[in-house]
């Protein structure tokens, strides 16, 4: 299999989240995923389940020989070796990983959407994201993540960390 680019978005609200973002990007070469590019670390506020610490996000880009599957496979692993589990939807977790791209592809599974179906109406994922790769483009919408970041009706706080 060619190797792809994929981005993936990172993000904790549980426990020391700066470490459990560390963590799981450590994690992901010993899984077999080569990280290329991680973004700066984001402090945001929650968006669709308002009542929950903020989050702590960011954006890696990696490398991988892995299929959508498989790779969607690792990525719950190293999630629940690393104790996380998804109790409320959009609920506070430890971490969460999800895959944003996948080269230019598009995917649509009961398991797996890519272009992210909601990567557009979210500041938290299109900051960092547009930081480690602007002209990323969006399979589907066919804009460049600096585009989507520009144009999101999402206005929630997204604060760059030093």
């Amino acid at each position: 299999m060619v190797e792809k680019t994929v981005y993936l978005s990172v993000g904790s609200n549980l426990g020391d989240r700066a470490k459990n973002l560390r963590v799981a990007i450590d994690e992901l070469p010993h899984a077999g995923v080569a990280v290329k590019k991680v973004s700066s670390l984001y402090e945001t506020e929650p968006v669709d389940l308002r009542e929950q610490p903020w989050f702590l996000n960011c954006a890696v880009e990696v490398a991988t020989h892995f299929d959508p599957m498989t790779l969607l496979r690792v990525l719950r692993e190293i999630e629940t070796k690393m104790g996380s589990k998804k109790l409320v939807a959009k609920g506070p977790r430890l971490i969460d990983i999800d895959i944003l791209l996948y080269g230019s592809e598009t995917i649509d599974t009961p398991e797996l959407h890519v272009p992210h179906p909601r990567m557009h109406l979210r500041r938290f994922v299109l900051a960092p994201l547009a930081e480690i790769a602007p002209k990323a483009l969006h399979a589907a919408l066919k804009m460049t993540a600096a585009q989507l970041l520009e144009r999101t009706p999402d206005h929630s706080a997204v604060r760059k960390l030093e």
